[in-house]
């Protein structure tokens, strides 16, 4: 039997969100409940463990996995080397291995490591030996480094945005692993280097300009000589050296191939930089159209998103909606652990005086004080609308200010979809304005039934206006952070199966 190590490490961190991550925000698992977990998790992972498991001759071996609850800020040292001893620890004891998969993120980023998925590889290649073939899984926002691509045997990369293949694309790492090992599949890497952070809803791969630059990607897949191809777009939050986006084509011993495919995705990323900006309008004059809207106008507040690293405390859309006079209702999550607090010392039905907001992230955000009528209390528990999988943002508490409602959370979850809200009560349907604290959503939860849709140019650490981040450590000049930014690919390649 073939005997495949399979491990797991994920988190995309943002480097402007205050608040370092810790241990505390992984969920880690550990051997026969990392399959127990993805026999039905639709995730990289389970994507994997079905391909091998339908292989008669694999023995599939999970030893380790640690995958964020949510995305936040930079990943404290220790916690870093917590989690990478416990990584790799698992590898040393599950040994002998023919081979690895590993599902990572990308854009991690620690206190002290910049790469912590190229350090974990490149300390997994010392475990396993050169001769072990490693096949990793990315999302397509990682930051994609030198080190990744010489400790492993080949890269495969989600293809969409709003992300809704992830158990596809361990499959398809899976397979290109089972190749490897097959004898038949000699997998030779190329890498270009694209000086440009995009972002916006052109990179929406259904309908986007995104999309078609995965169409090429994809076909390359699909022909004779094609393993792996995709963009890594970078997580324009993750603010390291190796920031940027990069294209990638593996071929099967066709250096030429891959690298002409690599230029290709390439010149199709750099044609369309400008295209794959984000159309984003002013606060005041977001809520000012909301108030216009027959209807239920949908605020996306990106700036804020916490599946995308920020806090999670911004009230900047409410502390408008208030201040303008805003006179239909609305419905808002918040990260305020202390208001809840003080909600579950008062009891459902009474009111209280509290506040809300810049409690995480005190620079961009000040506390909002309120008159709230305590509606429910939860301990915040609840199933994912897009995964079913179960969610835990911590004691929770539903305010009332008026004819505004706030879903109030202890601790950053990803809101993405309507889970948060349909889990507490609050049907997003019968408000005037929602705040969505995500730059996307899949269309059937908001944009196919609301009036009107708006992208908020608000604060916060994951601010789609790039140019309002402090940036300090990525490598300049990147469009679109600089005026004057030239492209000449120039080809990388990477190759260990000869």
């Amino acid at each position: 039997m073939t005997r495949i190590l399979v491990a797991e490490c994920r988190q995309e961190v943002c480097s402007f969100n205050p608040v370092a991550s810790r241990y505390e925000d992984f969920a880690v698992r550990w051997g026969s409940a990392i399959s127990d977990y993805n026999s039905s998790a639709r995730e990289e992972v389970g994507g994997a463990l079905g391909v091998f498991s339908a292989d008669g001759g694999c023995n599939p071996v999970p030893t380790y996995s640690a995958t964020s609850i949510t995305s936040g800020g930079t990943l404290a040292g220790p916690d870093f080397r917590r989690i990478a001893g416990e990584f790799l620890g698992g590898l040393r004891e599950a040994l002998p291995a023919d081979g690895a998969y590993f599902a990572l993120h990308g854009a991690m980023s620690a206190e002290g490591e910049d790469d912590p998925e190229g350090y974990l590889l490149s300390k997994a290649r010392e475990i396993l030996g050169e001769k072990v073939p490693i096949v990793v899984s990315l999302d397509l926002h990682g930051v994609l480094t030198r080190r990744m691509l010489r400790h492993s045997d080949a890269v495969v990369a989600y293809h969409t945005y709003p992300h809704v293949d992830f158990y596809e694309t361990g499959a398809r790492a899976a397979r290109l692993l089972l190749g490897i090992l097959g004898g038949h599949v000699r997998p030779v890497a190329a890498r270009v280097k694209i000086p440009a952070l995009v972002r916006g809803d052109e990179l929406i791969t259904a309908t986007g300009l995104f999309g078609h630059v995965i169409g090429s990607a994809q076909r390359f897949e699909a022909s004779a000589g094609g393993l792996s191809a995709g963009v890594t777009i970078g997580n324009p939050f993750t603010d390291v050296s190796a920031l940027r986006s990069n294209s990638l084509a593996v071929s099967n011993g066709d250096p030429q191939l891959a690298a002409k495919s690599a230029v290709d995705l390439a010149h199709q990323i750099w044609a369309g930089r400008k295209a794959m900006q984000a159309s984003l309008t002013p606060l005041k004059k977001a809520v000012r159209l909301a108030a216009q809207t027959r209807g239920c106008a949908v605020l996306m507040d990106a700036a804020d998103a916490t599946s995308s690293g920020a806090s999670g405390d911004g009230n900047a859309i409410l502390r408008e909606a208030i201040r303008s006079g805003f006179p239909e209702s609305v419905l808002a999550p918040i990260v305020a652990p202390g208001a809840v607090s003080d909600a579950f010392g008062a009891g459902v039905g009474t009111t209280v005086r509290t506040a809300v907001g810049g409690e995480l992230d005190p620079v961009r955000f000040r506390p909002l004080p309120v008159k709230a009528r305590v509606k429910l209390l939860s301990d915040g528990d609840f199933r994912s609308e897009s995964f079913g999988c179960l969610w835990s943002a911590g004691p929770t508490a539903v305010l009332e200010i008026g004819r505004h409602v706030l879903v109030a959370t202890s601790r950053p979850v990803s809101l993405f979809d309507r889970s948060l809200f349909l889990a507490h009560g609050q049907d997003p349907k019968r408000f005037d304005l929602v705040v969505v604290k995500s730059p996307h959503c899949e269309p059937h939860m908001y944009s196919d039934w609301c009036a009107r849709l708006i992208q908020v140019d608000g604060p916060g650490a994951t601010s789609a206006n790039l140019a309002s981040l402090p940036y300090s450590r990525c490598s300049r000049p990147v469009f679109p952070l600089d005026q004057i930014v030239t492209f000449e690919p120039q080809v990388e390649m990477f190759g260990r199966g000869g």
